[in-house]
């Protein structure tokens, strides 16, 4: 089984973005950590925690999102609903609601979840974002749920991954032939 480290970075569009790193960064308090590339085609890094970064391309020719409520269905193509970002206690969210409102930024009102509390907003590029904090250390990765009134066969097989849904490996690939081919966001940490 592959073990997981967490979400690296999640990666998203502007077309602004002077616009993206002042909210990000002087609105959010994210680090910008890293950028590359050129106008009409670079890449920023913003630093949501330690080992997590949500990153922008800008290409001037990217339309945002339109305006939707985070989780309503969508027709056409679609790619993001939210982000959903979590702050250190109920403490912070507070502080972050009241952050944003000072702000002028939609925000709703703080959502009770059960496991999490939520507030819901949208940066400059129509990107839903959630912030939440988790309540009481309930956890859906330790008690696994499913309320669906009408799970798939595929989703009744329960939590736990199937293994002989995928073909196995055949060949495992040795250390000496494993190649790893430099990429231009090497340039960052020369």
């Amino acid at each position: 089984m592959i073990r997981y480290k967490g979400i690296h970075h999640v990666a998203v569009a502007t077309n602004d973005m002077d616009k993206t790193i002042r909210f990000w960064r002087d609105l959010l308090g994210m680090r910008l950590v890293g950028g590359h590339g050129k106008p009409g085609n670079r890449q920023y890094f913003f630093e949501v925690s330690e080992n997590a970064l949500i990153s922008f391309f800008e290409w001037p020719e990217v339309e945002p999102m339109p305006d939707k409520d985070p989780s309503s269905p969508v027709k056409g193509p679609f790619s993001l609903d939210h982000i959903s970002i979590e702050v250190k206690d109920e403490d912070e969210l507070w502080r972050l609601k009241d952050r944003l409102e000072a702000a002028g930024v939609w925000v709703t009102e703080v959502i009770d979840h059960g496991f999490i509390h939520s507030i819901f907003s949208t940066d400059p590029n129509n990107i839903q974002i959630e912030f939440c904090a988790s309540v009481g250390g309930l956890s859906l990765s330790t008690r696994p749920r499913m309320l669906d009134s009408s799970p798939s066969d595929v989703a009744k097989e329960g939590p736990e991954p199937q293994p002989d849904k995928w073909p196995s490996v055949e060949r495992v690939t040795p250390p000496e032939e494993r190649r790893v081919y430099p990429g231009d966001l090497k340039r960052l940490i020369e």
